[in-house]
């Protein structure tokens, strides 16, 4: 079958769902990924023919594209902070927002970590929630002379995390406890004491349900996106408890956040006694990181 058909189906079935663009930008993914073709290839060699073979993975995809179902999932990969990640129905696809939090705390610190000579003064970081690993890893890879640690709550999550790891060849130490539990995550020793925490918790209310994209609300682990309305902030409330007793004198505490409750993460954060605490919007204009030094 000639590929331009193939694409024009593409348009047919999906342009009412996503517009025109975007289709011809999961085309051309697809198409890279599945056939080593680039986008060009459509225009330099308008006949160009697959077997039908080739074509199955590609109406495949339509039809879960049609369903919804984002195309990360479909790959099973996707790209953050310019590092390749595998993802699965057990993780968050990473989020360009959450890039912006990495390069925060890689520009805070990377002077830092250069100076850090010794073992004994490796700058350690603890990436709370980790899903597949996007934080922990890229500040790994980023940040010379760190020690990383990465805890989370599934064992699904954790297992691609450590795939994630291998994939882009860095140490990460990963954790599987409950932040939220009494005993503070047993599995972080009380002698672990951490120069940055960092976290992206779950932090949208029920009530933002319907503000949520049906293709994020179907597919994506509930576990890792939605909190109770009425206990917003239970993940960042635990989180700075812990930091209380984890964080070194100084340490700097980092959080992506509800757009919504800029105000309220403020207020708990000074509660806490955090100094030089600094609420910073995203490229969207949305308050969606929050900064604190212990």
């Amino acid at each position: 079958m000639i590929l331009k058909d193939i694409l024009n189906i593409y348009h047919k079935e999906l342009d009412d769902l996503f517009g025109n663009e975007e289709v011809n930008s999961f085309f051309n993914i697809l198409i890279e990924h599945y056939l080593d073709l680039k986008r060009i290839h459509l225009v330099l060699e308008p006949e160009y023919a697959i077997t039908k073979e080739e074509e199955q993975p590609l109406f495949e995809a339509l039809a879960h594209l049609k369903s919804q179902k984002p195309i990360q999932y479909i790959l099973g990969e996707t790209e953050f902070y310019g590092l390749p990640f595998k993802v699965n129905q057990h993780t968050l696809i990473p989020r360009p927002e959450t890039e912006e939090l990495v390069d925060w705390i890689i520009n805070s610190h990377s002077e830092r970590s250069e100076e850090s000579q010794l073992e004994e003064s490796q700058l350690k970081i603890l990436d709370i929630g980790t899903g597949t690993g996007c934080i922990a890893i890229s500040l790994a890879k980023h940040l010379k002379k760190t020690k990383v640690s990465a805890l989370d709550v599934s064992e699904d999550a954790l297992k691609i995390a450590k795939q994630n790891a291998k994939l882009n060849e860095v140490d990460v130490e990963f954790i599987k406890d409950n932040i939220l539990n009494s005993r503070h995550a047993e599995g972080v020793s009380t002698s672990h004491y951490y120069d940055v925490i960092v976290s992206n918790p779950p932090y949208v209310r029920n009530l933002e349900k319907a503000e949520i994209q049906p293709n994020v609300l179907e597919n994506e682990p509930h576990l890792a996106l939605f909190v109770e309305d009425e206990n917003p902030l239970q993940f960042y409330k635990a989180i700075c408890e812990f930091a209380q007793l984890n964080l070194k004198d100084n340490g700097t505490l980092f959080f992506e956040i509800n757009e919504y409750l800029g105000k309220e993460m403020i207020q708990l954060m000074k509660e806490f006694k955090f100094k030089d605490i600094e609420l910073k919007k995203d490229m969207f204009g949305k308050d969606r990181m929050i900064f604190g030094r212990k």
